[in-house]
């Protein structure tokens, strides 16, 4: 299986990339998931039990044979393409939305010798992104993906929040980890 790089592109971790990062630890195994461009050592050690934390940025390590994810590349992640890639690295943002394209400005152009790949133009959680590049890793077309724009999420019996960003859908549920959901509904404003 390849290895899944996170480049943490926020000033600090945030709960809610704590708990997004646990889910994308669940999704591809600790063997198989690195958080680059961790700069404080209290956000390594938080992350530590859930596989590698490095300081670097992937910008500063020559990864040969790496892809990384950016919803404005030119070219779409294709199965047959995606099992020469040992590393698939993806931006660690908490997603504005409308996007703000930060994937190609903060991390694309400057991690030197990488391929550059979208899995479509619809902006993905983290985790969720993850998850479509390991099944298109295991030769799934995204073709035969479902997904669904936009997610609400009831915070109780009047008041809701929408997630406005592209989700997988397994067995007529959108993809997005019950610890999450938990924490939007305690969390206060957005």
């Amino acid at each position: 299986m390849p290895i899944f790089i996170i480049e943490h592109l926020e000033p600090r971790l945030s709960k809610w990339c704590l708990v997004e990062y646990r889910h994308i630890s669940k999704i591809v195994g600790k063997r198989n998931l690195w958080f680059a461009n961790m700069k404080l050592k209290k956000d390594r050690e938080k992350l530590k039990r859930y596989d590698r934390a490095i300081k670097e940025s992937v910008s500063q390590i020559n990864l040969k044979n790496s892809c990384v994810l950016d919803p404005d590349a030119k070219k779409t992640l294709m199965p047959k393409e995606a099992k020469k890639f040992r590393y698939f690295i993806f931006g660690g943002i908490l997603g504005d939305y409308p996007a703000k394209k930060r994937t190609k400005e903060k991390l694309t152009r400057f991690v030197k010798n990488a391929a550059a790949r979208n899995i479509g133009k619809k902006q993905f959680s983290t985790d969720n992104a993850v998850y479509v590049v390991k099944q298109i890793a295991k030769g799934k077309n995204i073709k035969n993906l479902k997904f669904k724009d936009r997610i609400e999420i009831q915070k109780n019996k009047v008041e809701s929040f929408i997630l406005p960003y592209r989700y997988v859908m397994l067995n007529g549920k959108p993809l997005i980890s019950r610890e999450l959901i938990k924490f939007l509904k305690k969390k206060k404003g957005f």
